[in-house]
């Protein structure tokens, strides 16, 4: 396998329907991007099965075999104890360096303790996160955290900023991301403490366009790019979200349904449709990753197709072929979160 090549290793068992939709999704992938290479690691005999039907895969493939892989079910602290399984290995060639990221769809809190164990954080970054994409009213937004931590102080909110920040510059390819913080209200006093002390952290950074705080009504209207909140509070405001996009496109077709006159207008609507379809579909936006990390871990949705994890792939390569990782070093190397710390809760409390 040539060493010229970006190398992504895959955990081919994770996920809903694997290793099928995991091996088609490496194919539509491997189309956009002929460079990459790929270590795919689970159960050879299935994965053969599959990449049979993609000859050309396999010219980019080094299958290894894993006898054991990660069940949705499986606890964490089981699973960091177990070297054996598809997501472990993939995660560990990363670690050793043979690899630039890894995509899996598995288990989430799985990936993530394996992940940070093997990887370890960035020097300077207390906590990792899971940031995404998703989409507003002009184009897309980042949002981090999503359900790493679910408590935070406002170093980790700082932190989770500057990850964002760079993070929006290399995948929406903007120079002055707007950074907000989410809070229940846009005035100066209102949220939590850790909320205040890091919106003065943040106030202190040059190098981040802080544009204030946002309500989450707000944020699909197009008034920040970079979102910044605890997990807790940014893993419910995804879901609710996604459940809000799911319940509009229901209404919609449920509306057409009971109408006549809808339906007769069907042929007038088409292009609207597709193009809102298009501009929601989940699959656009599958690969959250762990952020703050000494190695790229891409997530998949597990529930995803082939396509919907071609563009987690697709993530991944983009991020490595911008030196994320490396980005966020070099930014903090110039800041002191700590001593902006100390200055901001002499100020808030």
């Amino acid at each position: 396998m040539s060493t010229n090549n970006l190398v992504i290793s895959i955990d081919a068992m994770g996920g809903d329907n694997s290793p099928k939709v995991v091996i088609e999704g490496l194919s539509l992938a491997h189309k956009r991007n002929p460079d990459i290479r790929f270590l795919v690691y689970g159960d050879e005999a299935k994965v053969n099965e599959e990449m049979d039907k993609y000859p050309s895969l396999k010219e980019v493939c080094q299958i290894f075999h894993t006898e054991e892989f990660v069940h949705n079910e499986d606890k964490p602290s089981h699973v960091i104890r177990n070297r054996a399984t598809s997501m472990y290995q993939a995660v560990e060639a990363v670690k050793k360096g043979e690899a630039s990221a890894v995509v899996s769809a598995g288990n989430t809190g799985a990936l993530m303790a394996i992940s940070k164990m093997l990887l370890k954080t960035i020097q300077k970054i207390h906590r990792p996160a899971i940031i995404s994409m998703m989409p507003h009213q002009n184009g897309r937004y980042v949002m981090l955290d999503l359900g790493a931590n679910t408590e935070c102080d406002g170093i980790n909110l700082a932190e989770f900023a500057i990850m964002g920040n760079i993070f929006a510059k290399h995948a929406l390819g903007m120079e002055q991301p707007r950074v907000a913080l989410m809070n229940i209200g846009a005035e100066e006093m209102k949220g939590k403490g850790e909320i205040h002390v890091a919106a003065h952290i943040i106030k202190n950074m040059n190098s981040l366009n802080f544009i204030g705080y946002i309500e989450p009504h707000d944020i699909p209207k197009d008034k920040a790019d970079v979102i910044v909140a605890d997990g807790f509070s940014g893993n419910i405001a995804l879901k609710s979200v996604e459940g809000t996009c799911t319940l509009i496109m229901r209404l919609i077709k449920q509306s057409i349904k009971d109408s006549f006159w809808a339906k007769l207008g069907i042929p007038f609507m088409l292009g609207a449709m597709k193009k809102l379809k298009s501009n929601v579909d989940p699959r656009l936006y599958n690969g959250a990753m762990f952020v703050g990390l000494n190695g790229l871990s891409v997530k998949s949705h597990g529930g995803t197709d082939a396509f919907g994890f071609s563009i987690a792939i697709d993530n991944a390569a983009n991020l490595v072929r911008k030196d994320f990782i490396g980005s966020i070093r070099k930014e903090l190397e110039h800041v002191d979160l700590d001593e902006l710390s100390q200055e901001a809760c002499y100020e808030v409390y």
